[in-house]
Protein backbone atom coordinates (compact mmCIF):
# COMPACT_ATOMS: atom_id res chain seq x y z
CA UNK A 1 0.00 0.00 0.00
CA UNK A 2 1.59 3.35 -1.73
CA UNK A 3 0.51 6.61 1.15
CA UNK A 4 0.90 9.97 0.58
CA UNK A 5 1.83 12.58 3.56
CA UNK A 6 1.17 16.00 3.86
CA UNK A 7 -0.12 18.57 6.20
CA UNK A 8 -0.17 22.47 6.49
CA UNK A 9 2.51 22.88 9.78
CA UNK A 10 5.77 21.90 8.13
CA UNK A 11 8.16 19.13 7.13
CA UNK A 12 9.19 19.62 10.62
CA UNK A 13 6.31 19.52 12.81
CA UNK A 14 6.45 16.66 15.45
CA UNK A 15 2.60 15.58 14.10
CA UNK A 16 3.24 14.87 10.64
CA UNK A 17 6.63 12.60 11.92
CA UNK A 18 4.08 10.72 14.30
CA UNK A 19 2.01 10.49 11.70
CA UNK A 20 4.49 8.60 9.21
CA UNK A 21 6.08 6.21 11.77
CA UNK A 22 2.84 5.13 12.41
CA UNK A 23 1.74 4.84 8.61
CA UNK A 24 4.75 3.22 7.96
CA UNK A 25 4.04 -0.14 9.86
CA UNK A 26 0.68 -0.09 7.27
CA UNK A 27 2.43 0.70 3.85
CA UNK A 28 5.13 2.34 2.07
CA UNK A 29 5.32 5.97 3.02
CA UNK A 30 6.14 8.97 1.33
CA UNK A 31 6.21 12.73 2.89
CA UNK A 32 6.12 15.85 0.73
CA UNK A 33 5.22 19.19 3.15
CA UNK A 34 5.26 22.66 2.64
CA UNK A 35 9.04 24.06 3.64
CA UNK A 36 7.31 26.26 6.39
CA UNK A 37 3.80 26.32 8.59
CA UNK A 38 0.95 27.15 5.80
CA UNK A 39 -1.95 27.13 8.51
CA UNK A 40 -4.93 28.54 6.87
CA UNK A 41 -3.73 28.10 3.36
CA UNK A 42 -6.99 26.44 1.96
CA UNK A 43 -7.26 25.43 -0.92
CA UNK A 44 -4.47 27.49 -2.74
CA UNK A 45 -2.43 26.30 -5.62
CA UNK A 46 0.98 28.81 -6.45
CA UNK A 47 0.70 29.77 -9.98
CA UNK A 48 2.77 32.82 -9.96
CA UNK A 49 5.67 31.22 -9.70
CA UNK A 50 7.82 27.65 -10.31
CA UNK A 51 7.80 25.66 -6.96
CA UNK A 52 10.80 23.69 -5.46
CA UNK A 53 10.91 20.49 -4.49
CA UNK A 54 14.15 19.24 -1.54
CA UNK A 55 14.54 16.24 0.14
CA UNK A 56 15.19 17.00 3.91
CA UNK A 57 18.13 14.85 6.36
CA UNK A 58 15.40 12.55 7.52
CA UNK A 59 13.85 11.65 3.81
CA UNK A 60 11.32 13.86 4.17
CA UNK A 61 10.26 15.85 0.86
CA UNK A 62 9.17 19.60 1.38
CA UNK A 63 8.12 22.08 -1.06
CA UNK A 64 8.03 26.14 -1.05
CA UNK A 65 4.36 26.36 -1.79
CA UNK A 66 0.76 25.38 -0.25
CA UNK A 67 -0.37 21.94 1.33
CA UNK A 68 -2.12 21.85 -1.81
CA UNK A 69 0.52 22.08 -3.87
CA UNK A 70 2.51 19.75 -2.23
CA UNK A 71 -0.16 17.11 -3.16
CA UNK A 72 -0.88 18.02 -6.17
CA UNK A 73 2.84 18.40 -7.21
CA UNK A 74 3.34 14.81 -5.66
CA UNK A 75 0.56 12.86 -7.62
CA UNK A 76 1.11 14.61 -10.86
CA UNK A 77 4.61 15.36 -11.30
CA UNK A 78 6.73 13.25 -8.82
CA UNK A 79 5.10 9.92 -7.98
CA UNK A 80 5.37 7.21 -10.51
CA UNK A 81 2.36 5.88 -9.69
CA UNK A 82 -0.78 6.94 -8.16
CA UNK A 83 -0.75 6.65 -4.23
CA UNK A 84 -3.80 4.62 -2.68
CA UNK A 85 -4.01 7.05 -0.13
CA UNK A 86 -3.55 10.26 0.97
CA UNK A 87 -3.08 11.49 4.52
CA UNK A 88 -2.96 14.66 5.57
CA UNK A 89 -1.76 15.61 9.40
CA UNK A 90 -1.34 15.46 12.10
CA UNK A 91 -2.60 19.03 12.50
CA UNK A 92 -1.67 21.14 15.23
CA UNK A 93 -5.05 21.60 16.50
CA UNK A 94 -9.18 21.19 15.96
CA UNK A 95 -10.45 21.17 12.41
CA UNK A 96 -13.98 21.18 12.78
CA UNK A 97 -16.83 22.67 11.83
CA UNK A 98 -16.18 25.99 9.75
CA UNK A 99 -12.64 25.42 10.30
CA UNK A 100 -12.51 23.06 6.95
CA UNK A 101 -13.03 26.15 4.70
CA UNK A 102 -9.86 27.69 5.99
CA UNK A 103 -7.89 24.58 7.26
CA UNK A 104 -4.87 23.82 4.98
CA UNK A 105 -4.47 20.33 6.34
CA UNK A 106 -8.10 19.84 4.81
CA UNK A 107 -7.21 21.58 1.83
CA UNK A 108 -4.00 18.34 1.28
CA UNK A 109 -6.91 15.48 1.28
CA UNK A 110 -8.94 17.81 -0.60
CA UNK A 111 -6.61 17.63 -3.12
CA UNK A 112 -5.65 13.75 -2.96
CA UNK A 113 -9.59 13.34 -3.10
CA UNK A 114 -10.15 15.65 -6.24
CA UNK A 115 -6.98 13.48 -8.11
CA UNK A 116 -9.12 10.47 -7.66
CA UNK A 117 -7.45 8.77 -4.58
CA UNK A 118 -9.21 8.10 -1.24
CA UNK A 119 -7.94 10.75 1.17
CA UNK A 120 -8.15 11.80 5.19
CA UNK A 121 -7.39 14.92 7.08
CA UNK A 122 -5.95 13.72 10.60
CA UNK A 123 -6.53 16.70 13.57
CA UNK A 124 -5.28 16.65 17.31
CA UNK A 125 -8.05 18.35 19.23
CA UNK A 126 -5.92 20.43 21.51
CA UNK A 127 -4.53 24.24 22.06
CA UNK A 128 -0.83 22.77 22.93
CA UNK A 129 -0.44 19.79 21.08
CA UNK A 130 2.25 17.83 22.81
CA UNK A 131 1.43 13.82 22.03
CA UNK A 132 0.72 13.14 18.86
CA UNK A 133 0.47 9.00 19.67
CA UNK A 134 -3.02 8.47 20.02
CA UNK A 135 -4.35 10.54 16.63
CA UNK A 136 -0.78 8.47 14.67
CA UNK A 137 -2.54 5.24 16.00
CA UNK A 138 -6.25 6.27 14.34
CA UNK A 139 -4.65 7.50 11.20
CA UNK A 140 -2.65 3.88 11.00
CA UNK A 141 -6.61 1.87 11.92
CA UNK A 142 -8.14 3.90 9.37
CA UNK A 143 -5.56 3.33 6.93
CA UNK A 144 -5.28 -0.45 7.97
CA UNK A 145 -8.84 -0.67 7.29
CA UNK A 146 -8.32 1.08 3.89
CA UNK A 147 -6.15 -1.66 2.88
CA UNK A 148 -8.18 -4.15 4.02
CA UNK A 149 -11.47 -3.15 2.45
CA UNK A 150 -10.66 -1.14 -0.32
CA UNK A 151 -12.97 1.59 -0.76
CA UNK A 152 -15.00 1.48 -4.45
CA UNK A 153 -14.71 4.91 -5.24
CA UNK A 154 -12.72 7.88 -3.39
CA UNK A 155 -13.81 9.22 -0.13
CA UNK A 156 -13.08 12.66 2.02
CA UNK A 157 -12.68 11.77 5.50
CA UNK A 158 -12.42 14.71 8.12
CA UNK A 159 -11.00 12.80 11.38
CA UNK A 160 -10.61 15.20 14.90
CA UNK A 161 -9.04 12.89 17.71
CA UNK A 162 -9.57 14.06 21.24
CA UNK A 163 -6.52 15.09 23.05
CA UNK A 164 -5.00 12.10 25.46
CA UNK A 165 -4.40 8.12 25.39
CA UNK A 166 -5.65 6.00 23.18
CA UNK A 167 -6.77 3.68 25.84
CA UNK A 168 -9.08 6.73 27.00
CA UNK A 169 -11.21 7.52 23.79
CA UNK A 170 -14.66 6.08 23.92
CA UNK A 171 -14.75 5.15 19.97
CA UNK A 172 -15.37 6.27 16.60
CA UNK A 173 -18.84 8.44 15.54
CA UNK A 174 -19.54 9.32 11.86
CA UNK A 175 -20.44 13.07 12.41
CA UNK A 176 -21.77 16.00 10.73
CA UNK A 177 -19.89 19.57 10.77
CA UNK A 178 -20.88 22.07 13.15
CA UNK A 179 -20.84 25.69 12.90
CA UNK A 180 -18.69 28.07 15.05
CA UNK A 181 -18.97 32.17 16.31
CA UNK A 182 -18.06 34.41 13.95
CA UNK A 183 -14.36 34.61 14.43
CA UNK A 184 -13.19 37.32 17.25
CA UNK A 185 -11.95 40.72 16.22
CA UNK A 186 -8.70 41.43 14.67
CA UNK A 187 -6.04 42.47 17.12
CA UNK A 188 -4.55 45.80 16.16
CA UNK A 189 -0.51 46.63 17.47
CA UNK A 190 2.43 48.53 16.42
CA UNK A 191 5.16 47.67 13.93
CA UNK A 192 8.49 48.67 15.13
CA UNK A 193 8.27 51.06 12.68
CA UNK A 194 5.51 52.70 14.18
CA UNK A 195 2.90 51.42 12.10
CA UNK A 196 -0.79 49.74 12.46
CA UNK A 197 -0.59 46.13 11.88
CA UNK A 198 -2.89 43.50 12.55
CA UNK A 199 -3.13 39.91 13.43
CA UNK A 200 -6.36 37.79 12.64
CA UNK A 201 -8.21 37.02 15.78
CA UNK A 202 -8.92 33.08 17.07
CA UNK A 203 -11.70 30.96 15.95
CA UNK A 204 -14.81 31.57 17.83
CA UNK A 205 -16.44 28.93 19.96
CA UNK A 206 -19.08 26.78 18.78
CA UNK A 207 -22.40 27.65 17.90
CA UNK A 208 -24.13 24.53 16.88
CA UNK A 209 -22.83 21.94 18.95
CA UNK A 210 -25.54 19.59 19.09
CA UNK A 211 -26.11 15.87 18.54
CA UNK A 212 -24.45 14.77 15.47
CA UNK A 213 -21.80 16.91 15.56
CA UNK A 214 -18.03 16.69 15.45
CA UNK A 215 -17.85 19.36 18.02
CA UNK A 216 -20.37 17.14 20.20
CA UNK A 217 -18.36 13.94 19.77
CA UNK A 218 -15.15 15.05 20.57
CA UNK A 219 -16.05 16.77 23.45
CA UNK A 220 -17.36 13.55 24.60
CA UNK A 221 -14.35 11.49 23.90
CA UNK A 222 -15.06 9.93 20.51
CA UNK A 223 -13.42 10.21 17.67
CA UNK A 224 -14.69 12.23 15.21
CA UNK A 225 -15.21 11.11 11.53
CA UNK A 226 -16.95 13.65 8.76
CA UNK A 227 -17.64 12.79 5.09
CA UNK A 228 -16.69 15.87 3.44
CA UNK A 229 -17.92 16.77 -0.35
CA UNK A 230 -17.22 19.28 -2.66
CA UNK A 231 -20.00 20.54 -4.60
CA UNK A 232 -20.61 23.99 -2.71
CA UNK A 233 -24.11 24.13 -5.20
CA UNK A 234 -26.98 25.12 -3.07
CA UNK A 235 -29.24 23.01 -4.28
CA UNK A 236 -32.41 24.18 -2.31
CA UNK A 237 -31.90 27.85 -3.31
CA UNK A 238 -32.00 27.08 -7.30
CA UNK A 239 -35.55 27.54 -7.76
CA UNK A 240 -35.84 30.79 -5.58
CA UNK A 241 -33.27 32.01 -7.48
CA UNK A 242 -34.37 31.05 -11.17
CA UNK A 243 -38.15 33.10 -9.82
CA UNK A 244 -36.24 36.14 -8.99
CA UNK A 245 -34.65 36.12 -12.69
CA UNK A 246 -37.49 35.63 -14.26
Amino acid sequence: MRILISNDDGYFAPGIEALAAALAQVGEVTVVAPERDRSGASNSLTLDRPLSLRRSANGFYHVNGTPTDCVHLAVTGMLDTLPDMVVSGINHGANMGDDTIYSGTVAAATEGYLLGVPSIAVSLVSKNPQDFSAAAQVAAELAARFKRQPVRRPVLLNVNVPEGAHGDLKGIKVTRLGRRHKAEPVIRGLSPRNETIYWIGPAGEAQDAGEGTDFKAVADRYVSITPLQIDLTHISEMPSVAAWLA
